[in-house]
């Protein structure tokens, strides 16, 4: 498959996931521009000459319209102001790439833009809107949090212009994740794919062992493995604030490979409770799997304890011979790492294994809402939807990483010459998949995608709950409207 097929591809398996009725707000995407759509209207041999001025008067009333729009954005002067940007993402190379490809924009218009990444950033952004001190701007991961961040009133609803902008960009499927209760407060930046299991081929070719292809395949596996006396996972949950997301990363690939597309949507929606008997089936057997003796490396001395992006230098090492993660993951890597040339030390990433045969796909991206109403915001939050903003950041990010991102886009026009082997080989885990869900926690309310979803997952990891424990604290905490 081409590498320019990457947007069609993106834009496809996202319009799957809007079926899953994300719970942050209605499923309409921004409003339909009826003004595209014209009319011509049937010849006539009389009065002719009046109608076509009639015709001209509108046409002219149209074009200065256009017009006037044109020249209020070329009206607009951004020198001597200043953005401010927040959100999670917060390695030394994301925040240099971000910022990058922020300082292009800003030094063509004479302003400054700084962009502030933090583990933190989830549990401080709402302390900051709350006393009334939010930058200009925020990335969210979270399509849920975006909701109830409009609902309680701290964000600034995108402006018309702006929304077309980013629908000229993107697939409107994509806008529609940041609408809520019809209006838009949020628009894309990025798109994540999170199916994905780390590991680096020529050690399993020393070894002896295959590419598994199902959830038992994966498990046989791991038990050859520490047969072996070699440690199958590298497993990692801690994020700040945000600790446990990527407990919960685990169970939403798992609920989608167990119980399919359809019970995957009832569970995001609270059509059936947390604590229903097939989510905590799925929370016992990740359990299970990672308290089997020799399953798991944990830097941190635990699961609980080990940020999930300290797992990269294990897996290189030979520590651990496999990590579940998003593409993202792969910006964690030292630098010069090899990726997917088939040398010697190279790493590569396989697709999460199925259950039933079915190849349904965890995927997931940031979305970018304001705090302030002003032109430069405005103008820098259409720029960070933009396929310049893409193709800069991805051009940083990958040559600061010696040649892989962990970045992702589904941009219109994104520059594939951008792509490494790796990178490029994630579209055929695009093109195999047959269904596609965003992240369940993001979609979540936030209260539980964010919050107790995070902190009864990994009391459950600590033993300090069983999973059934955990899905009723979870289940209890569900917003009742």
């Amino acid at each position: 498959m081409r590498l320019s097929s990457l947007k069609s591809l993106l834009a496809l398996l996202f319009a799957f996931t809007l079926v899953a009725a994300a719970c942050s707000g209605d499923d309409t995407a921004s409003d339909d521009d009826g003004d595209s759509t014209t009319t011509e209207a049937p010849a006539t041999d009389d009065g002719g000459e009046e109608d076509d001025a009639m015709e001209d008067d509108a046409m002219e009333d149209d074009d200065a319209m256009e017009d006037d729009a044109m020249d209020d954005d070329a009206m607009v002067d951004l020198s001597g102001t200043t953005v401010t940007i927040s959100g999670p993402e917060n390695s030394e190379r994301d925040i240099a790439a971000i910022q990058g490809a922020l300082d292009l924009f800003a030094t063509e218009n004479d302003m400054t833009i700084t962009y502030s990444g933090s583990r933190a950033f989830s549990d401080d952004i709402g302390v900051q809107a709350e006393a009334g001190t939010a930058s200009d701007l925020a990335i969210f991961p979270q399509p849920g949090k975006v909701a109830d961040f409009a609902r309680d009133g701290f964000l600034v609803p995108v402006p018309a212009h702006t929304v077309d902008v980013a629908n000229g960009n993107w697939s409107e499927d994509w806008t529609g994740f940041g609408s809520v209760d019809g209006e838009v407060f949020a628009v894309p930046s990025k798109a994540d794919l999170k199916s994905l299991v780390w590991y680096q081929p020529a050690r399993f070719e020393a070894a002896g062992y295959e590419v598994p292809e199902t959830w038992d395949d994966f498990k046989a596996l791991a038990d050859v493995m520490i047969e072996d006396g070699n440690t199958p996972l590298c497993v990692g949950i801690e994020s700040g604030g945000a600790t446990g997301w990527a407990f919960t990363d685990w169970m939403e690939d798992l609920m989608l490979r167990f119980h399919g597309v359809d019970v995957y949507d009832q569970w995001v929606n609270h059509e059936i409770p947390f604590n229903d008997p097939r989510v905590v089936e799925v929370m016992q057997e990740i359990l299970d799997l990672w308290n089997t003796p020799g399953m798991v490396f944990a830097s941190g001395g635990s699961i609980a304890t080990t940020p999930f992006a300290e797992n990269a230098e294990p897996l290189v090492d030979g520590t651990c011979f496999m990590h579940r993660q998003a593409n993202f993951f792969a910006g964690n890597f030292p630098e010069g790492t090899p990726a997917n040339d088939g040398s010697e030390g190279a790493v590569n990433a396989f697709y999460f294994p199925t259950v039933d045969g079915s190849k349904p796909l965890l995927v997931a991206g940031t979305l970018v809402s304001s705090f302030r109403d002003a032109p430069e915001v405005w103008a820098v939050m259409e720029y960070m939807t933009s396929v310049e903003y893409a193709n800069e950041r991805q051009a940083i990010q990958a040559a600061d990483a010696g040649g892989t991102s962990g970045f992702l886009s589904a941009v219109n026009g994104w520059d594939a010459g951008n792509l490494n082997a790796l990178e490029a080989s994630f579209l055929d885990i695009f093109a195999g998949a047959e269904s596609s869900r965003f992240d369940a926690s993001d979609l979540m309310p936030a209260a539980v995608g964010a919050g107790t979803f995070w902190s009864e997952g990994t009391a459950a990891v600590n033993g300090d709950k069983t999973a059934q424990e955990a899905a009723d604290a979870i289940e209890a905490s569900w917003p009742s409207n």
